[in-house]
């Protein structure tokens, strides 16, 4: 890299530098390196060019094999719509306020219904979601995450005299819905009656297990054993498990909870975790326990990831602590070399960082003994050097830098203080690393580094712009070997317009990748959130794309209404389903005016713009995005 971090590298350098690099896959390293060069320009909808030419608009290019990609890529859009290709088709399957069965309370669209009735409906701002097939194949259990509320939305008059029962709706809009939906012979899709029907809310019942169950500071006036915690929140993106159950991941925990009228102490833990003089959320003013002034440990209950069975809805979640804590985005489990259980997972802040979790056993082993295997194993935090090479590196008690000298008591308190373990042992402060996933067939490790407009003053190889208003995509090559820990790296692209230096074609520029996921033949999904190129002088409404990384091809396939984030994505096995949600459409209406930015998804005028699950199908029946 530049001699002087203090300048971001000039476009020959980061080339020269990427170029250095192992390329493992069509449309990675080479193609960025054709990009900065200066390739011709691409066709439309072209896709991320190679070092040999540009991949044409319906599936050319030179990466080989079979095309993934047969729809042509939709416009940017400012529309009030959710935008798709000519073919395809969506259904609003699952808004906010839908009743979890069909005899469950409606939903009112003056925003009057009870904390009661939202207790039994879908919740808000829906994020991280995966679909369990059930044995019929035309329906299933599709697990939802509730990550947040739009407050003047949920409550008839907004955040105006606060009161017990709007902090009760508030809580209950959070957290995991399981439902049971089918499919007709149409093609439509609807909400079922079922046994499996569940909300998990901030008042259920939830088992903290793993080495920090029981710790100190785990330990309330409510639980002074510190094994329970009432509810789940912020539930951001998700991740199934080889066993079949559902993780859903607590993110941006410290919006919650009150601290006093003066900010923590520089250098503390609760600055660390983001903890400042105000809460967005006045719950404390009707629930004590998000008051750290009577109740300072209840903080240290949230921000970690939660295990789900959607199939015994008698189960009690439980809050799986070996995975550390922190601002969890999603959690990808893969099988490692003996059968254990590893984890991927990004902490989404700026300057933080991305992890993996090794089980300490197989997962056939752990469960026939009746344990998790997500509570024994090994924590690691990602360090990405400047030749491309990495290595995780160890959040072990007593391993240099985490001594009770270095003020780390024992484990559980490595877990519990994760950031400042990883910030201990030398990590690399990445660009917000949000979701993660693992490429079919290669076992390859991708995940978004969103965006950081705070790298003001230094870059590395690794987040190589300053002032990161558009973010970019990152790519581990472990070899094959999931329990690694040492790993090869390169960036897969970077996102923005053409004044940004980005990797994609001008016409299929986007910003903010937040979501991603690759489906079953390896077609990668990216989903924004967050700053977009402007067009015509406006930014564009957030998008979804999908690459075709062997062939570097990649095309605009979805836009959202305004104000919303493209999240949570999941399909039926066969692939003729998709299943997407539309995060807080329309999120700056007021009490008065609910309408201010967006109607969708009902454009009713006695309405307000409500967060959904839909469902896209091929007009054919075809599979989505073949």
């Amino acid at each position: 890299m530049n001699a002087d971090m203090s300048r971001p590298p000039s476009i020959s350098e980061l080339a020269e530098l990427r170029l250095s690099r192992r390329t493992a896959m069509a449309g990675g390293l080479a193609a960025a390196a054709a990009a900065f060069f200066g390739a011709p320009a691409p066709d439309a909808a072209a896709g991320v060019l190679e070092s040999t030419g540009h991949a044409g608009g319906h599936g050319g290019g030179h990466g080989g094999g079979r095309p993934l990609l047969g729809f042509p890529a939709v416009a940017p859009s400012t529309a009030d719509a959710v935008v798709l290709p000519p073919g395809y088709r969506y259904q609003v399957l699952y808004p906010w306020g839908h009743p979890i069965v069909p005899s469950g309370p409606a939903f009112a669209e003056d925003a009057s219904n009870t904390a009661e009735d939202q207790a039994r409906q879908a919740g808000d701002h829906h994020d991280g979601m995966w679909f369990f097939p059930l044995r019929d194949r035309r329906s299933g259990l599709l697990c939802v995450n509730h990550e947040a509320t739009t407050e003047n939305l949920l409550h008839t008059d907004g955040r105006a005299a606060w009161s017990p029962e709007k902090t009760a709706k508030s809580m209950a809009a959070h957290g995991v819905s399981v439902i049971q939906v089918e499919e007709d012979r149409d093609g439509g899709w609807q909400v079922a009656e079922s046994r499996f029907a569940r909300r998990i809310t901030m008042t259920t019942p939830i088992e903290i297990t793993g080495p920090a169950a029981k710790h100190s500071l785990m330990r309330t006036s409510a639980d002074p054993e510190g094994v329970r915690v009432l509810g789940t929140l912020n539930n951001c993106a998700s991740g199934p498990t080889p066993w079949d159950t559902y993780l859903t991941c607590e993110e941006t925990i410290n919006k919650y909870f009150y601290y006093g009228e003066q900010p923590p102490p520089a250098g503390s833990v609760e600055e660390r975790y983001g903890i400042g003089s105000e809460s967005p959320y006045p719950w404390h003013t009707t629930e004590s326990r998000f008051d750290m002034r009577t109740e300072p440990n209840e903080f240290n209950r949230f921000g970690w990831v939660v295990e789900v069975d959607p199939f015994d809805p008698e189960s009690t979640p439980k809050k799986r602590t070996a995975l550390g804590r922190m601002e969890h985005e999603n959690a990808v489990v893969v099988r490692g070399r003996r059968g254990e259980a590893v984890v991927y997972m990004g902490d989404d802040t700026q300057f933080d960082y991305f992890y993996k979790f090794v089980g300490a056993e197989p997962i056939a082993k752990t469960r026939r003994a009746g344990r998790s295997p997500l509570d024994e194993g090994t924590l690691y935090v990602a360090r990405f050097d400047e030749d491309g090479s990495g290595r995780w590196l160890p959040l072990v008690h007593g391993e240099p830098g985490l001594t009770v000298a270095d003020g780390f008591a024992d484990q559980a308190e490595v877990l519990i203080h994760t950031r400042l373990a990883a910030d201990a042992v030398g990590a690399t402060p990445m660009d917000r690393p949000e979701w993660c996933t693992v490429q079919p067939g290669t076992g390859a490790v991708y995940f978004t580094c969103t965006n950081n407009t705070a790298r003001t003053e230094t870059v590395d190889a690794a987040n190589p712009r300053l002032n990161n208003r558009f973010g970019h995509i990152m790519k581990i090559d472990e070899n094959g070997n999931p329990s690694a820990v040492r790993f090869d790296w390169d960036i897969f692209l970077l996102a923005g317009d053409e004044a940004s230096g980005a990797t994609v074609p001008p016409d299929q520029a986007f910003g903010s990748p937040d979501g991603l996921w690759f489906d079953a033949v390896g077609r990668l999904w990216i989903l924004t959130d967050g700053t977009q190129p402007q067009v015509d002088g406006a930014n564009q409404n957030n998008q979804m794309l999908v690459a075709d990384t062997r062939r570097g091809d990649i095309r605009r396939f979805l836009v959202g209404p305004p104000r919303c984030e493209i999240t949570g994505i999941t399909a039926t096995p066969d692939g003729r389903s998709l299943f997407v949600n539309i995060q807080h459409p329309g999120d700056t209406g007021t009490p008065e005016n609910p309408r201010a930015s967006s109607s969708w998804p009902d454009y009713s005028p006695t309405g307000r713009p409500r967060s959904a699950t839909i469902v896209i199908t091929r007009e054919d029946g075809g599979v989505v995005g073949a």
